[in-house]
């Protein structure tokens, strides 16, 4: 079967064809964020009228780097929600319009739940096509880490996601954002935050005597990163230009205090849940302190964690086309 998937839940404008739920034969995504930067964030308008003018030459792009013909579509899935309002009625009105046109089934997709699903997802061809699934049992724990969600799930089945925990307040790439503000390095904050702590080094970051709080919150699986960024905020005031001052040094700082609660947290509602597999999901899911952190933690607790390729961890429609393949 031939999902034809629409993405457009913030500023990216995605189009992708998965075959029987993981063969990504195609994925097509253009992006706004150029227009985004000189704001330090996502201007709905803007990316609501990109989308517009995107769409329609995106999707026309995935079918044909498919090799496939628009006949050959069995179905079409479109992100529903969550979302920004503008953004999310572009791709529902064209996948809605290209449903009729056609006379396909047309499946509604969860955004957040279709980032855990993209650890399902392999390039056409790969060896690792019959076996994903196997590799990746469930039921699963599954950490969902954007720019607008820090969620925690028990996964009984892809039909049944049930919220354990979430972030009582920023989001914690909403908080690599707003520290990157903080610290005029640019926008978007995690790239160029995971780049400085892995300049710092692990060993440099141990002998460093700076340190963030971590919001514990005990006895929840809750995540709070209001503090840890306001404890930036007030160290990045009273020591900026003096001398000993790294602008590397408190990023790495800060992003330690990140992926340490992150990892924390999810290993643990792995353990006290019993279960053995964790997803990970989400553009913060391409950091790298977090992925090493979580393979050690995971490791030492007989954990199978899994992280999405890297193309499959920003928003893209191909999460969308496969997991509506399991619906």
């Amino acid at each position: 079967m031939n999902i034809l998937g629409i993405e457009t839940s913030c500023d990216e404008t995605s189009a992708s064809i998965v075959r029987n739920g993981s063969e990504v034969l195609s994925n097509v995504v253009a992006t706004s964020l150029g227009e985004h930067q000189k704001f330090g964030g996502i201007i709905p308008e803007i990316a609501s009228r990109r989308q517009l003018e995107y769409i329609n030459i995106v999707t026309s792009k995935a079918i044909e780097d498919a090799g496939l013909s628009v006949g050959d579509i069995d179905a079409i899935a479109v992100t529903k929600s969550p979302g920004l309002i503008g953004s999310l009625l572009v791709g529902i009105t064209f996948a809605h319009s290209l449903a009729y046109a056609l006379k396909k089934p047309l499946i509604h997709v969860n955004h957040i739940h279709a980032h855990i699903y993209a650890n399902y997802l392999v390039d056409k061809g790969s060896k690792r096509l019959k076996t994903i699934h196997k590799e990746l049992p469930l039921p699963a724990t599954g950490l969902v880490v954007s720019g607008g969600h820090s969620s925690l799930f028990a996964i009984k089945n892809f039909k049944s996601f049930r919220l354990i925990g979430q972030t009582r307040d920023d989001a914690a790439g909403e908080a690599f954002d707003k520290v990157a503000r903080i610290l005029q390095i640019g926008y978007p904050g995690g790239p160029v935050i995971d780049r400085m702590s892995r300049d710092v080094g692990s060993e440099a970051l141990q002998a460093n005597d700076l340190r963030f709080p971590k919001a514990a919150l005990p006895g929840t699986y809750d995540f709070s990163f209001s503090g840890v960024k306001t404890a930036v905020l007030y160290h990045a005031r009273k020591h900026s230009g003096t001398p000993g001052y790294s602008v590397e040094k408190v990023a790495a700082a800060f992003q330690e205090s990140v992926i340490a609660v992150l990892a924390e947290k999810s290993v643990e509602a792995c353990v006290k849940r019993k279960s053995r597999t964790l997803l990970v999901g989400g553009g913060v899911a391409a950091n790298s302190g977090l992925r090493e952190r979580l393979h050690q933690l995971a490791g030492e607790a007989g954990i199978t964690v899994s992280f999405p390729a890297m193309p499959f961890c920003m928003d893209n429609a191909a999460m969308v086309a496969g997991l509506a393949y399991v619906l």
